[in-house]
């Protein structure tokens, strides 16, 4: 026996699409149980379940900056308790965790680009050209993604990184997919330049 049924389909994939879907009910159970009675502990079991994933997302938003990634993750906690009462389920609780990790990283960019000047596209492209580099400094993997356009950044960190589809990735940002797509492109174009120097 290889571990088919009849119709071809391996037994290990019927057991991941049913761990999936019951890791799916227990998850409704929890926000269910949280909502009707602010149970602490079932709060706690989706805040330990999905915080790593977040955190991850976080720190690639924010540049490696750890302190930046803890300060958007607990702010995404905080909206997401808030918002949780209108969370209809027509994406994952994951997916939709993660669009407000997202929105709260945009935000603090744009704090941080108050402070200090935005690098652009075409400012970074040519600091990466041959000379453009100053003292020959070396940019590393998180500093050349922090240092994308917001809009860059995103895509690159939910595509590459994440593993998130261009239709995903439309949904969490409210873009077309071919939009998704393009950016992409030029995303993975300037940081090979950036890269390159």
């Amino acid at each position: 026996m290889d571990g088919r049924d009849s119709n071809g389909t391996s037994a290990v994939k019927h057991m991941a699409m049913l761990s999936k879907f019951f890791a799916e009910l227990e998850e409704r159970r929890l926000v269910a149980v949280f909502l009707s009675q602010r149970n602490e502990q079932a709060f706690r079991r989706l805040y330990r379940c999905h915080t790593p994933h977040l955190y991850r997302v976080a720190m690639h938003l924010a540049g490696g900056i750890a302190h930046e990634a803890e300060e958007i993750v607990q702010e995404a906690w905080v909206r997401a308790v808030e918002r949780l009462p209108q969370f209809r389920w027509e994406s994952r609780l994951q997916t939709w965790l993660v669009g407000i990790v997202v929105n709260r990283s945009r935000e603090l960019f744009r704090q941080r680009r108050k402070q200090q000047s935005e690098i652009s596209a075409e400012a970074l492209e040519e600091r990466a050209s041959p000379g453009g580099a100053e003292d020959g400094e070396s940019l590393d993997l998180e500093r050349a993604i922090a240092m994308l356009p917001e809009g860059y950044r995103e895509i690159l960190v939910l595509h590459d990184v994440e593993g998130y589809t261009h239709v995903e990735i439309g949904a969490l940002l409210g873009i077309e997919a071919g939009t998704s797509k393009s950016q992409l492109f030029h995303a993975r174009r300037v940081l090979r330049a950036a890269l390159r120097s």
